[in-house]
This record gives structure tokens, C-alpha cells and sequence, in this order.
């Protein structure tokens, strides 16, 4: 009998897999020379055997698994009890004690240590290169740290379990635990980003006051990750005013807290995280500072999450940056490499300017907050920052689909990194204050910092040098200041833009070799040249696109 061979009606060829097994620090100039301008200098030994851990095709498959099997509400136990808690995958626990295990959390504060911050962007850019979600609960606890560092007692209890670095998944009382992470709880259904038309109500179990006891009652409908160990949380007391709790998932005499989870959100992205809607049954809740000044307790605490939100969208551009150089270098298309097809070059060498331009304006940003106490830094963290994050959170939106392309169906595909990516950068555009929300307190901190912000412009100025289409956009930027506060708010966007492109250029011009600066200066700021929102408009004639493309990642 004749045997039967199986069907083979093609051979298998050009196809590119997505990039793992490489080492995203040793590859990336931009990032370590920004590192040691930061003063991070002895952090890069353990942060390129971090990198190189997290370029591993094992971190890669983690990821795909945190995001495939994604976290389920039990409600209840077996016996009817409510328990309300978030089951993960195995996956998740390993990513989590990853980021604890390289201090991505308490970092910034341990005093005494020249570099932290720089050295803690630079890890957290690198993890959110490989898995987002993780980084939610990060964020989240690391903004918590300064905000409780002002509650002596509170602070006194949580410390070391705040600043350590193991992690402990384990679902119990706060005083039973290693580690400990802290979530937030702001949103409500009717308000959105405006907090202050939150109802959630709290009231006081006897005195009240600072540190006291309150029962809180209402709801959230964004409560990022629920299996916190305690939240901070904005409610309102009698008098209306809106005030900051602190609340944990577990009441001190060990019984679960009355926070029941109504259900998990489904989201776009950011789907290894869990969100969710919650009320308040009169949870138990611990008032953090005076009453009615829960706002500017957000603000601090958004001042933190904001530049991580930076960060975080710059990693993203980051990696579909590599993502797209790795396959246009390796795929075929009408006889020769993508990377040789002139209009593919352009689009890939707007991506890399984009993706520097966002790792220095990043980097710098981070060196401001560990220099926080010095006027001019903070100017750099009140007012820029907003703006970056209106910027660079918006691009990543956008250049993440670009790099998509280059991928065609490939990248499209819900089993690849890029489709991850391109479902995952919205999130931080939202998060934490939209696009127009970040414009808006731009505005605000100009109106209340004047004298800073031409501090800040005539310090961008010497970064800036005689390039004439540098200096006329810079007068452009003067000349929106001059318009009336109405008309400005309707232009809000746009200020933002311009200071954030100038911060760019400036930086650039500084502190990245004379192509990368020249080529960016020509690309977004030449009146002569088309150039917006989509990548490979410019004119890259004239510009040294080899180099600029091998600098982003070297072949």
C-alpha cells in the first residue's frame, strides 16, 4: 500500500518573528548616556542585567500569557462567603515580583542615593518595553510613598513594607505582610476627571479628624487594581468638601473591609491589570491630612503618576521603535529589504527621532524630581511635565499604529507584541488626566508660576542656540502667552505642543550626537517641510538616515 505523505502546498519563508533574546540597554545609546548625565552611572550594572533579563524570550512569553489569561472577580467562596478577590495568572506574580525585586517602586525615595530617579526611569522604561500592566500597581504605590510619608503614624506602620523589595501576593491583613501595594480610588460615574463632583460621602466614626476614623459610603467606577493592599480614596465630608482617605482591604481587627467589587472592567488594553467598579458600604477609612484638602493631595500624588505615564509611553515607542527596525531589516518586499526602500527609511527614521526625543525629554524630567527643591526643577516638573504627558502619551497612540504597519498583517495579529502595544497606549493618554486635562493645568501653572516659566523659556533659549526657525517658534510660543485667558484656553493643545517639541529640540541639541539634533530640528520645525501626527511626511533628504537608524538600534 502506498503511503500517504501529508499535504505541503508552500514553503514556509520570509516570515520575521518579533525580536526577544536581545539586550534592550546595551542597545540603546540614548538611554545610557542619558543614564550617566542622571548621575545613575553605578545603578548600570544591575539595571543592564535586569534589561537583559527582560529581553529574554521567557519575559516575552510572560507577558503574552499575563495579557492572554487575564484576572477573574471571585465573588465568593465556596460557602456563599464575600471575598472579593482577584485571581491571576501565575504570570502576572512573576512580573510583579520582578518590578519589586529591582526597587522600581521605592527607589526614588531612598535618600542619599545621587542618580535614583534617572536610574529608576530607565528600569521602569525598560520593563514597560516588555509588560505594561504590571507597572499599574507600581506606579500607583510609588505616588503613595510621599503622600504617606506625611502621616507620621501611617508612615511609621507601612514603611518597610512600602520600601521592600519582596513581594508578597498573599491576601491578608496589612500587619501580616511583607510588602505591601497601594491602589487609588478617585473616579466617579457623574465626574470623570472633575473629582470635585464626586458624592461618595465620609463620615466620622466619633471625633474625626486627621488620622481618624471615617465610614465611607458611595461608589468608584474606576478603582485601579482592587487587590491592593489599601487604596486612597477621595471622598467627601459633611461639609462637602472633598478629603483623602486612606483605606485598606482589610480592617484592623482582620476582618475584610466593606469595599465590595461590583465587577471587572473590560478594556482596550492594559488587560493583565485589573480595574474595576466598587461601593462603599461603609468602608472603614483613615482621613489623611486636614479635611477638604483631598485635592491638593491628588495633585501631588499625579504629579508622580504623570511622569510615569511618560515614561511609560515612551517605552512603548521604544519597542514598537525595535519592533519595526527588527522586522524591516529581516523582511523581503518587491526584491529587497524593507530597510531599503526609501519611503519605509523615512517612516523608520521619524519613528527613532520620536522615540530619542522622548527618552531625553524623560530622563531629563526624572532629574528634576530628584532635584525637586531647586526652583528652576520645578519648573521643569509642574509645567512640563503635563505637557510632556499630553505629548508623548499622544504620540505613542499614534506611532504604535505606524509601527504596526510596517508589520502589515503580521503586526495586526492578536498574538504579537505590537498588537499589544497599539492596544496598550491609549491607556496612559487617559489615565490620569486626558489630553485637555494635561493642557488645562499647563495653563494653570503658567498662570500661577509667571516668573518660573521664563525662567524655564530662557533656559530652553540657551539650549537653543541662533537657529532661526528655533527661535521664531520659540517666539510664537511667547506670543500665545499674550492672548487673553479665553482665547488661550481654546489653544491650549497647541502651547503645549510648542513647549514640548522646543524642550525637545533644546535637549537634543545638547546632549544627542549633531544628526539626531539636525534631523529633528529640520523634521519638525522647518515652515518648508509637511509635517504631523503621521510618520513619514518629512523630508529626510539631506538628513543621515543610516546613522540615525543604526544609533536607535544597531543592527
Amino acid at each position: 500500500m502506498k503511503e500517504h505523505k501529508p499535504w505541503q502546498t508552500h514553503e514556509l519563508m520570509n516570515q520575521v518573528d518579533e525580536l526577544s533574546d536581545y539586550r534592550p540597554l546595551a542597545t540603546d545609546p540614548a538611554l545610557r548616556e542619558a543614564l550617566q548625565r542622571g548621575g545613575g552611572s553605578a545603578f548600570e550594572p544591575r539595571l543592564s542585567a535586569y534589561a537583559d533579563r527582560l529581553g529574554t524570550a521567557v519575559s516575552y512569553a510572560l507577558a503574552a500569557q499575563a495579557n492572554r489569561h487575564t484576572p477573574e472577580l471571585q465573588s465568593f467562596d465556596a460557602r456563599g462567603r464575600r471575598i472579593d478577590r482577584v485571581d491571576f495568572h501565575p504570570s502576572w506574580h512573576r512580573l510583579m515580583a520582578m518590578v519589586r525585586a529591582e526597587d522600581l517602586i521605592a527607589m526614588p525615595f531612598r535618600e542619599g542615593q545621587s542618580g535614583r530617579w534617572s536610574a529608576w526611569a530607565a528600569g521602569f522604561y525598560l520593563h514597560g518595553q516588555v509588560e505594561a500592566g504590571t507597572l499599574c500597581p507600581a506606579t500607583m504605590t510609588q505616588a503613595a510613598i510621599p503622600v504617606l510619608q506625611k502621616e507620621p503614624a501611617l508612615w511609621a506602620q507601612l514603611k518597610d513594607q512600602l520600601l521592600s523589595t519582596e513581594y508578597d501576593e498573599r491576601d491578608l491583613p496589612l500587619a501580616q505582610k511583607r510588602s505591601i501595594w497601594v491602589g487609588m480610588g478617585m473616579t466617579e460615574k457623574q465626574g470623570g476627571s472633575d473629582v470635585r463632583a464626586n458624592t461618595t460621602l465620609a463620615t466620622p466614626v466619633g471625633a474625626g479628624g486627621r488620622g481618624a476614623e471615617y465610614a465611607l459610603r458611595g461608589h468608584k467606577w474606576f478603582f485601579s487594581a482592587p487587590m491592593c493592599d489599601a487604596h486612597l480614596v477621595v471622598a467627601k465630608t459633611a461639609d462637602g468638601s472633598p478629603s483623602c482617605f486612606f483605606v485598606p482591604r482589610w480592617r484592623p481587627d482582620g476582618t475584610k473591609n466593606a469595599v465590595q467589587i461590583q465587577r471587572l472592567k473590560s478594556k482596550v488594553g492594559n488587560r493583565s491589570n485589573s480595574s474595576s467598579e466598587v461601593e462603599f458600604q461603609d468602608a472603614y477609612g483613615l482621613l489623611m491630612g486636614e479635611p477638604g484638602r483631598g485635592i491638593p493631595t491628588i495633585i501631588e500624588m499625579a504629579g508622580y503618576t504623570r511622569l510615569n505615564c511618560v515614561v511609560g509611553s515612551a517605552a512603548m515607542l521604544r519597542q514598537a521603535l525595535v519592533q519595526a527596525l527588527h522586522y524591516a531589516r529581516h523582511r523581503q518586499a518587491f526584491g529587497r529589504l524593507l530597510i531599503e526602500q526609501p519611503l519605509m527609511r523615512t517612516v523608520l527614521c521619524d519613528l527613532a527621532l520620536e522615540s530619542e526625543a522622548a527618552v531625553v525629554l524623560m530622563m531629563r524630567l526624572a532629574q528634576a524630581f530628584e532635584h525637586q527643591a531647586e526652583p528652576s526643577q520645578r519648573a521643569w516638573m509642574r509645567i512640563l511635565t503635563p505637557a510632556a504627558k499630553f505629548w508623548v502619551c499622544k504620540r505613542a497612540v499614534e506611532l504604535t499604529g505606524e509601527a504596526m504597519e510596517v508589520l502589515g498583517g503580521n503586526g495586526y495579529v492578536d498574538e504579537g507584541v505590537m498588537a499589544r502595544l497599539f492596544r496598550e497606549a491609549p491607556v496612559n493618554s487617559i489615565w490620569e488626566g486626558s489630553g485637555n486635562v494635561m493642557c488645562l493645568d499647563v495653563l494653570r501653572a503658567i498662570a500661577r508660576e509667571p516668573q518660573a516659566f521664563e525662567t524655564l523659556l530662557d533656559e530652553l533659549a540657551q539650549g537653543l542656540g541662533d537657529e532661526a526657525c528655533l527661535l521664531a517658534a520659540l517666539a510664537q510660543l511667547r506670543a500665545l502667552l499674550s492672548l487673553p485667558p479665553a482665547e488661550l484656553e481654546g489653544l491650549g493643545r497647541q502651547l503645549a505642543a510648542r513647549l514640548v517639541l522646543l524642550a525637545q529640540a533644546a535637549l537634543l541639541r545638547q546632549h544627542a550626537p549633531g544628526f539626531v539634533a539636525e534631523a529633528f530640528v529640520a523634521t519638525r520645525f522647518s515652515a518648508s517641510m509637511p509635517w504631523g501626527a503621521v510618520s513619514g511626511l518629512a523630508d529626510s533628504r539631506g538628513q543621515q538616515v543610516e546613522a540615525i537608524l543604526q544609533r536607535a538600534f544597531p543592527a
